[in-house]
Order: structure tokens, then C-alpha cells, then sequence
């Protein structure tokens, strides 16, 4: 326990199964002991069928039956035997006559029942004493000789058959196989889990073990029909091999939660109001006999344990592992989300959604922003009377807005801004202004069909726009 409080730390606490045999106790289809409680009545004219299958039926039934039906044949088969032999010497006359050299009985020192009775079980059991012995003038006597010796074979192979095929019946081995009395929910590599123990008390193994899990739960399907006790099947490693058992040691079976399962909206809430049993079935080959066997158990809601983790029961000795089976059915608790897998998934999903605006933009919403910025800051640093100037250009027609842009705002030539800067201080009136609009208007225009050409060269002669921009450097300070 010491080792287990040190790996687990401080806050580790065993948690007794007290709790689970003090809740309560609801009507089981499968008892922890794998009986079934299941019953068949009102069969009718059905009940023959037992009968055709009369050596099934007989092994089916308890050991009280069994032996009552053994002793009971024996002894009427005996019975009637004796009868016949007796019955022959008393039809014959031998009970009253002097059975000596005169007179030849068919069964010699047969005087009365109990004679016969003890001729006959000499006689079945080949004891062969000798004293009572059937002689050759008695026909009737050698047909029931034949008669009796081909019953009682038939007698011996059946009931000693079943005798033997009833007590080499696997169920005995199954007392053997242990199942954890209840069953826990906890994350196991970061999914959420239904895990159960199972262990082997032999050392002789169990040949090709598999396991598999039912949930029996009542449901009502979309039609209306109700299905009392429908039966659906559990993963438990069936597409990955899991489900195939080395049961040398005690294993923890696992059933991931996940959208495939009945489990996937099942909650830490939800498992309070929830009514379900989880039939387990383990079967295998016993080693030392060769017959098949099978042990079944059963967990309903009130024996799963939410958040809870098994105790581990190996440890390593000089030489070999040593297990512990005083452990083998606690439990620990364990820090565990009370949310479904659905409700998980649905939270992730919907942070995912929110975060994928921030984080994903088109080149269009990375790009065009950016030159929208260049192109105001660049309007900004202009002098104030450019700016007045450019501010004047919503008065005017739609169309020369249309033909300007940003693109184009950055094509001004130097020679331009200098036709501008000469041309500003004359605006002193309104007939200034209004002929600095008309010169803006040109001047925009006139930028509007260089920047278009210098865009057709560009894209006819690639290499025209680095030469132009050489041309340039060298140009005069006034251009």
C-alpha cells in the first residue's frame, strides 16, 4: 500500500465496494454468479420437445435429480429382471421341486424371489460365483440371459454416460475465473473509458480466452415498438485483437466511449437516473480436459463507479510476479471530467469555431487592407494644400472617381507634385479655386493615362518598369 501511496501520490484513498451493496437491489437478468433469471412457462403442447431430447434433459437437471433417476433405474431394472427369472422357475416348477441328479431346474439353487434376485445381479455384475448357474434345457432361460445382458449395456452406457458428462461439465472451472465486483468510468490515454477486471485464480490457462459485453437496456424505437430488454453489443477490442485473452494474470478489460458506443451521451448525472446491466462473457478451452468453457457476470448502474481506477496487483518478486488478489477488487479515485463524450466533443467544436475567424483570413483580407493604410497614410504626409486639393475631388463626377484609385494616387509623377506646387499659389479667390479644380482634374487625369500606359508597358515588357525607374534617378531636380 505504501508503494501505491507513492506513486499515486498523497491524495490516493482505496474505495471499498460498501457502497455499491448499499445501494439498492433491482431485479438482475444475469446474477453476478452468471445464472440467469429467466424462465419458461406456459409452453403447452411444447412440453414434448424435452422428452425428444431426453439424454439433454437429464444432464440439464440438478444432482438430487440426477441421483434419484440413477437409483431408481437401477433398481426397478434389478426388479424386473428378478421377476422374469423367478417367473420362469415358477412357471417350470422349479421352486418346489429337489434340484439334484434326477432333476435339472433351469436355473440350479433358484427357490425363491431372493434367489433370483441374487442370480440376476451375479449374473449383470459378472461376478460369477458359481452356486447359481442356468443350464442347457432351458431355452426361455438362455433368451432372457441374451436379453438381460443387451439391457443392462444400454442401461450402464446411459446413466453412467450422463453421470460422467455431468460431472465433467466446465461450470466448476468457471468458479475459478474471477470478475472485479464492479465496474469503473476514468480516462485512459486521453479517452474516456468503461474498464472491469478479470483474472484466472489456476495455474492452468484457459485455451484461445475471449471475452465479450453485452448492455441490456429497454428502448423504444422511432416507430413506437417497445424493445423490453434489448440486447446491444459492447466493443471491447474486436477490431484490434484486444478482445482475445493471455489470462495468466488479471487483465482490465476496456470499452472506449466514443461516438460508436451506447455510453457516448452517459454523464456523471445521467448514470444516477440510468437503468442498464452490463452482461460480461468470457470463454475459453480448459487446458486439462479440452472442453469448452464459459463464465458470465453482471454490472448494472449502480455498480459502476464514475471517476475510480483500479488498484494494480502485480508486483515483482525474486524471480517471479506476485499477485495480490486482496486487492483485486478496490478502487481509487481519479480526477475525471463528469461530462459526456458528446458534450466534450460539442464544447471542442464549438471553440474551435470560435477561434477559426482569428486565425484564418483570405489574401484578400490580408492584403487589401494593407494597401489601403499605405495609401491614406501616404495621403497624410502630403502638404495641406495637396490634401485640400485631393478633399476637393469628392465634388467631383462619379465617373473620374471611378478612374482613380489607390493604385493610382501612388503613380504621381515628381513633375506633377512640382506642376501642383506652381500652380497653388495663384488660388486666391473663387476663380482661383475654380481653375485650381479644373488643373487638379487635369493633372489627375493626365496621371490617370501615364499610370495606364506604364501598367500596358509593364505588362508587355516586364523589364520596362525597373529601366523607367533608372531613368528617373537621373532626371533634374525640377522633374
Amino acid at each position: 500500500m505504501a508503494a501505491v501511496r507513492r506513486k499515486f501520490g498523497d491524495e490516493y484513498q482505496a474505495v471499498g465496494l460498501a457502497r455499491c451493496s448499499a445501494r439498492r437491489e433491482r431485479q438482475r437478468f444475469v446474477d453476478k454468479n452468471g445464472r440467469c433469471n429467466v424462465q419458461h412457462g406456459n409452453l403447452g403442447g411444447e412440453s414434448s420437445r424435452y422428452l425428444s431430447d431426453f439424454f439433454t434433459t437429464l444432464v440439464d437437471l440438478k444432482w438430487r435429480w440426477n441421483l434419484l433417476i440413477f437409483l431408481l433405474t437401477y433398481t426397478v431394472a434389478w426388479l424386473v429382471m428378478a421377476s422374469m427369472w423367478w417367473g420362469i422357475a415358477y412357471l417350470r416348477g422349479d421352486l418346489q421341486q429337489a434340484h439334484g441328479d434326477s432333476y435339472s431346474p433351469c436355473v440350479a439353487n433358484v427357490y425363491n424371489f431372493p434367489s433370483a434376485f441374487l442370480f440376476f445381479v451375479e449374473t449383470e455384475a459378472t461376478i460369477g460365483y458359481g452356486h447359481r448357474y442356468i443350464t442347457e434345457r432351458c431355452p426361455e432361460g438362455i433368451v432372457l440371459f441374451l436379453f438381460q445382458s443387451l439391457l443392462g449395456s444400454v442401461v450402464d452406457a446411459f446413466l453412467i454416460g450422463c453421470m460422467f458428462i455431468k460431472m465433467s461439465q466446465p461450470k466448476k472451472r468457471a468458479e475459478t475465473l474471477m470478475f472485479s465486483r464492479a465496474a469503473v468510468i476514468s480516462q485512459r490515454d486521453a479517452k474516456l473509458c468503461l474498464m472491469f477486471r478479470v483474472g484466472n485464480l489456476r495455474n492452468s490457462h484457459m485455451v484461445s480466452a475471449q471475452i465479450r459485453c453485452k448492455l441490456i437496456k429497454s428502448r423504444q424505437t422511432p416507430e413506437g415498438e417497445f424493445l423490453p430488454l434489448d440486447q446491444c453489443e459492447l466493443d471491447v477490442g474486436f477490431g484490434t485483437g484486444a478482445d482475445q485473452l493471455f489470462l495468466v494474470s488479471p487483465l482490465t478489460i476496456c470499452h472506449e466511449i466514443n461516438s460508436e458506443s451506447p455510453f457516448f451521451c452517459l454523464s456523471q448525472r445521467s448514470l444516477r437516473s440510468e437503468q442498464f446491466e452490463i452482461v460480461v462473457i468470457l470463454e475459453g478451452i480448459v487446458e486439462t480436459t479440452g472442453m469448452t468453457c464459459q463464465a458470465r457476470t453482471s454490472y448494472t448502474e449502480d455498480e459502476v463507479l464514475w471517476g475510480h481506477r483500479f488498484l494494480p496487483v502485480m508486483s515483482l518478486e525474486d524471480g517471479f510476479f506476485r499477485v495480490d488478489y486482496s486487492q483485486f477488487h478496490a478502487t481509487f479515485e481519479v480526477p475525471t471530467p463528469p461530462y459526456s463524450v458528446k458534450e466534450q466533443e460539442e464544447s471542442l467544436s464549438q471553440s474551435s469555431l470560435l477561434n477559426s475567424p482569428f486565425e484564418k483570413k483570405s489574401r484578400r483580407e490580408q492584403v487589401c487592407p494593407l494597401d489601403c493604410a499605405d495609401a491614406t497614410g501616404e495621403k497624410n504626409k502630403l502638404p495641406a494644400k495637396l490634401q485640400k486639393i485631393s478633399s476637393r475631388k469628392e465634388g467631383l463626377p462619379p465617373r473620374a472617381l471611378r478612374m482613380s484609385s489607390c493604385n493610382t494616387q501612388k503613380n504621381f509623377s515628381t513633375g506633377d507634385l512640382l506642376e501642383i506646387e506652381e500652380i497653388s499659389p495663384m488660388s486666391d479667390g473663387e476663380d482661383s479655386d475654380h481653375r485650381m479644380q479644373l488643373k487638379g482634374l487635369k493633372i489627375n487625369a493626365k496621371a490617370l493615362t501615364q499610370s495606364t500606359s506604364k501598367l500596358e508597358l509593364q505588362k508587355d515588357f516586364p523589364g520596362m518598369g525597373t529601366l523607367e525607374v533608372k531613368l528617373e534617378d537621373n532626371f533634374p531636380a525640377k522633374l
